[in-house]
Parts: structure tokens; sequence; C-alpha cells
């Protein structure tokens, strides 16, 4: 009897347990709060783009936590962070998801992700005055070229990585590796085909001639690592909206 009394104990500490861990999902904490907190950079056009004037947000990305937030029964509250502390926001709590962010080795070391819906293409983009200069990739690595970066972005690596023999601008939040570039600071920065396109229609920034697509990267959104339960509704989500083509709708929106 001791024994059976023993067994049945411990299923009873394994299943409140498993209670204790899903009431401390973050589903439950935006259900329980009506908030659905949401870091943003507001610096990724055409994904998140903040206007400082009104402090609002606009771009496919907030278009997308709009709607999770509106499927939840809850509103919005977008949080601002920057890249170098994206990953750090949603590992301490101080928002439950993010916008749109690369997936990467480095950031699967410490926090979850969605599954994912949409791939970006990583290019080199310059002014036209110095196109003139680069043909190709290998034209970038040399010693005379200024290559300009963000902290904490994906991109920041990739450029080491690239262009070892280039000199490299890192510069941090909020200011961006593009802007170096259009200032005439530096001569080439990387982005991806999604903001490439918005920075040469905006600013006239070139593409790099001769360059293939590099580091085609999956874009997801960012999730507590642990969290399967919020992982899991906010995957099953995803599929939902694909097959309504609300996705493929806010991509064609945003000219994505």
């Amino acid at each position: 009897m001791k024994l059976i009394h023993g067994v049945a104990a411990a299923a009873m500490l394994t299943l409140a347990g498993m209670q204790a861990a899903q009431a401390q999902s973050a589903l439950h904490q935006i259900l329980d709060s009506g908030v659905l907190k949401v870091g943003t950079t507001g610096d990724w056009n055409p994904m998140s783009v903040r206007d400082p004037a009104t402090n609002s947000y606009k771009g496919f990305d907030i278009d997308v936590m709009t709607e999770l937030a509106k499927d939840l029964g809850v509103r919005v509250e977008f949080v601002p962070t920057d890249w170098k502390t994206l990953v750090n926001g949603v590992v301490t709590g101080k928002y439950h998801v993010t916008g749109s962010a690369s997936i990467s080795p480095a950031r699967m070391k410490v926090a979850g992700f969605s599954d994912s819906y949409l791939t970006a293409d990583i290019y080199p983009f310059t002014m036209p005055d110095k196109a003139g200069r680069f043909d190709g990739w290998a034209s970038i690595n040399r010693p005379d070229v200024i290559v300009a970066t963000e902290l904490g972005t994906t991109f920041h690596d990739m450029i080491k990585e690239w262009f070892p023999a280039a000199q490299v601008k890192v510069v941090e939040a909020p200011a961006r590796g593009f802007q170096e570039v259009i200032a005439g600071r530096a001569d080439v920065f990387i982005t991806s085909n999604i903001e490439g396109a918005t920075l040469a229609e905006k600013f006239g920034v070139v593409r790099v001639a001769n360059t293939e697509p590099r580091s085609p990267s999956l874009i997801a959104m960012l999730l507590p690592q642990d969290d399967q339960v919020w992982i899991n509704y906010v995957n099953n989500w995803i599929k939902i909206k694909q097959i309504s083509g609300f996705f493929d709708q806010t991509r064609a929106k945003w000219g994505l």
C-alpha cells in the first residue's frame, strides 16, 4: 500500500508540476493581463518603422502582431528595443515575442523561434557615385574599402567573415550601417533584399554589380526558449494565417 501511495503521490506531483509550468506560460500571462508585449526595433523598413513624432509604428511586423493580438482578444503593446538587446529582452521577459528576426545558431542557443514565414537573401549595397569601384563580392574585400554594419545584427558577424581585408565600421543603434554609406563615411553595407529594395527607393542606394545572393536567412519571431505552450500557439496561428491568405496579403501590402 505504501508503494501505491508513493506512486500516486509522485504522479500528483508530476501533474501539479505540469500545471504550474503551463500556468507560467506567456500565453496565460497575455490572456490574464489582456496585453501582448512585442519587442520591435522600429528601424527595419518595411518590417518595423517608428515615427519619432508620434512614437507609433508601421510595417509588416506591426500588421502581423496587431493581427495576433486581435485573435488572442488582447491589445498589443510595442516595446522599443534594438538589435543588440533584442534577444535579451525576450529571454528576460521584457516582452512575450519579437517582430521578425533572422534565425541564427547564436540566437538559437538562448531563445526559441517560431516557424518561419519569410526568407531573406543578403546583398551588398553602395551609393551610385561609388558603384564603379565594385564588381562582385571579392571587389569589396580590400583594405581601402570601408564596410559599415550595426552592432548586434547578424550582418555584423557576416561582414567580419566575408571581408577580413576590408575596414569594418561598427555603429550602435539608433545609428544604422546604411546611414554611414549614405553620409559618405563608409563605402558599402550589406542587408537583406527586403530592406534593400526600400532603401533603394528612398535613398537611391544600388546593389553592387555581379553579386549573387548570399546566406539566405529564414525569418521568424523570437520566443522564450522553454515555453512550448506559447511556441505551439504561435506556430499553429502562423499555419492558420498562411492558409487564410493573411501572410500573402500582408507581404503584398508591404512589397515583400
